[in-house]
């Protein structure tokens, strides 16, 4: 299962950085506007020619986001598939509750201990201090 997980994230990561590349490679509706008062028109069609870039780079970018898209998608299903699902769905039941201390010396002020004496007076604490004191009304 980690296999999935790393080759879907690797996949996503690689379309992720590709796409941003193509995204910023592509002109926008603007340079055409641009173009038509003397902005230049040899450059447009140099690479992929005078209309085959935007068809090829607009096609490609949407393969990407689709391949980015279904790699999100598998890494939600497989991030969250559980193993062994808990028999009454308590989430509390993984809960691990701190043991006791059975000597009264290392007994918490204010609860009694469990052989029934008088419980250990609390020590004396004192008043916090500092940036992380909040202020009195």
């Amino acid at each position: 299962m980690n296999v999935v997980l790393t080759l879907l994230l690797v996949v996503q990561i690689l379309s992720a950085l590709t796409m941003i590349g193509l995204i910023l490679m592509q002109h926008g509706k603007g340079a055409d506007a641009g173009a038509a008062f003397g902005g230049g028109g040899a450059g447009s069609a140099s690479l992929f020619g005078a209309s085959g870039g935007a068809n090829f780079m607009s096609r490609s970018t949407a393969v990407l986001a689709a391949v980015f898209l279904g790699c999100t998608l598998g890494l939600a299903y497989f991030g969250n598939l559980r193993t062994a699902a808990p028999s009454s769905g308590s989430v509390l039941e993984g809960v691990v509750t701190p043991a006791q201390p059975a000597d009264a010396s290392q007994q918490i002020p204010g609860t009694t201990p469990a052989n029934g004496a008088a419980p250990a007076p609390a020590a004396a604490t004192p008043a916090p201090t500092g940036a992380g004191q909040i202020p009195a009304k």
